[in-house]
C-alpha cells in the first residue's frame, strides 16, 4: 500500500493533542509543526484521521515541496505532480494559494497558474484538452512560504468541526475542535462526574460525551475523499464500519451543563437529541454558574465563560469571576479548566493554578488555566 505524507492542521496551541490523538490511532512518525501534525500513512489512515481526530481542522495529502520564487518555478513544479493518477478525467479541482515571505505575493496569478499546470498535468493521463469538471471535488492548496511551494490536498472537505449535529448557532460559539481539545487536554475520563458551568449551546460536553462514549467525531457526516476513486467507497465502509463497533452505546455518563440564558439552552437539549446522546446521561439546566454544587467527588470542570474583551465589559465580567472562584472553592476534589482571554484570571478566581496553555478561540489568544485537583482514591 502507498504511503503518503499526511498533515493534520489544528489550531495554533493544540498541537500536541493531536499528535496524541495520531499516536491513539497507531501512527508512531508523528512530527509537529506550528498548526499542523504530518505522519506518513496509506489511504486506509487518511480515512481514519478524518474520521476520529477530534482536535484537527483538516486532513491533507501533500503532494510536493519545491522552490517557486518565479512563476515560472511555480508552474513547472506542479505540471510534475502526476495529477492524472490522483484525478479521475471528471474531476473537480479548485486552487486555492496563500503567500508568506515570498516574492510571488499576487494570490490570484498563484492559484492561475498552479491550475494551469495542474490540467497540462492532466493531459498526460487523459489524452484531452479540455476538463469539464462536473465530477467529485479534489480542491488543491499551494502555500507558498519563504519562497517554498507545498501543494497539498484536501480529504476533508468542509472542516471536521463540523461534526453534524450542531446546526443552531450561539452568541460567540465555541468550534467543537477546541471544545474537544479542552476536554483532551484535562484529566476527565467516562467514570468521573463532568461539568460546564457556562455551557451556552452545549459544544462542550457534547464533546466529553463523543470522548467518553468512544464516539468517532466522523460518523455522522461526509467527508470529500469518500467520492475520489482513488481512495474508494469500500475503504470508507470499512473506516465506518470500525467506528459503528467502537461506539459505546451501554455507558451512561454523569455530564452537567447549566447556563443562565434559557434560549442558548434550548439549543443545547436540541443539539444533545441532534447527536443522538438524550438519553446518556448528559443534562443541561438553567442555572447561574455561582450556584454551583456537586455531591460527586473527583470530578472534572470543564469550562469557556464569557470574556469581557472591552475594558468596560472586563469590568462587568470580573466581579462575575470571582463569585465563581468562590463557588468552585468548595469543590476541592475537582479538576477545573477555564479558557479565557482575561491575563488575571487566576487571581480573581482565587486558587493556584497548576498550568497555564495557550490556546487561540479563533483569532482570539486565549490562555486555559488549569486547576488540576486530586487523583481519585481507589
Amino acid at each position: 500500500m502507498m504511503a503518503y505524507e499526511v498533515a493534520a492542521t489544528c489550531a495554533f496551541g493544540l498541537e500536541g493533542v493531536v499528535a496524541r490523538e495520531l499516536k491513539a490511532l497507531g501512527y508512531t512518525d508523528v512530527r509537529q509543526d506550528n498548526g499542523s501534525v504530518s505522519f506518513q500513512g496509506d489511504l486506509e489512515a487518511v480515512c481514519r484521521a478524518n474520521m476520529w481526530l477530534r482536535s484537527a481542522d483538516r486532513v491533507w495529502i501533500r503532494l510536493a515541496r519545491f522552490p517557486a520564487a518565479t512563476f515560472d518555478e511555480l508552474f513547472e513544479g506542479t505540471k510534475a505532480v502526476p495529477f492524472g493518477d490522483l484525478f479521475p478525467r471528471d474531476a473537480t479541482f479548485p486552487v486555492d494559494a496563500m503567500s508568506h515571505g515570498s516574492q510571488l505575493t499576487s494570490l490570484p496569478a498563484c492559484q492561475a497558474i498552479v491550475k494551469k499546470a495542474a490540467v497540462e498535468s492532466m493531459k498526460r493521463k487523459h489524452r484531452v484538452d479540455w476538463f469539464a469538471e462536473t465530477g467529485p471535488t479534489h480542491r488543491i492548496r499551494a502555500s507558498i512560504v519563504n519562497d517554498v511551494c507545498t501543494l497539498a490536498l484536501d480529504t476533508s472537505g468542509a472542516g471536521l468541526h463540523k461534526r453534524g449535529y450542531r446546526t443552531l448557532t450561539a452568541e460567540a460559539p465555541l468550534r467543537e475542535t477546541l471544545a474537544a481539545g479542552m476536554v483532551l487536554l484535562s484529566v476527565w475520563n467516562a467514570e468521573r462526574a463532568f461539568a460546564d458551568p457556562f455551557c451556552g449551546s452545549g459544544t462542550i460536553a457534547i464533546e466529553a460525551a463523543f470522548i467518553g462514549l468512544k464516539r468517532a467525531p466522523g460518523l455522522c457526516r461526509e467527508f470529500a475523499s469518500e467520492h475520489w476513486p482513488m481512495v474508494g467507497r469500500k475503504r470508507w465502509a470499512a473506516v465506518r464500519a470500525e467506528a459503528e463497533e467502537m461506539f459505546d452505546r451501554a455507558t451512561k455518563l454523569a455530564i452537567h451543563g447549566s447556563d443562565v440564558d434559557g434560549d442558548v439552552l434550548k439549543m443545547a437539549r436540541y443539539h444533545l437529541k441532534a447527536a443522538g446522546l438524550d438519553e446518556r446521561g448528559i443534562f443541561f439546566e438553567r442555572k447561574d454558574a455561582t450556584e454551583f454544587r456537586s455531591q460527586k467527588k473527583y470530578g472534572v470542570m470543564v469550562t469557556n465563560p464569557p470574556y469581557g474583551e472591552r475594558l468596560s465589559e472586563r469590568r462587568e465580567i470580573e466581579p462575575i469571576y470571582r463569585a465563581f472562584g468562590k463557588a468552585a472553592a468548595a469543590l476541592d476534589t475537582w479538576s477545573i479548566y477555564v479558557l479565557t482571554t482575561h491575563p488575571s484570571f487566576d487571581r480573581l478566581f482565587g486558587q493556584s493554578v497548576v498550568r497555564k496553555r495557550k490556546l487561540y478561540n479563533g483569532l482570539l489568544p486565549c490562555t486555559y488555566y488549569q486547576f488540576v485537583g486530586p487523583k481519585p482514591k481507589t
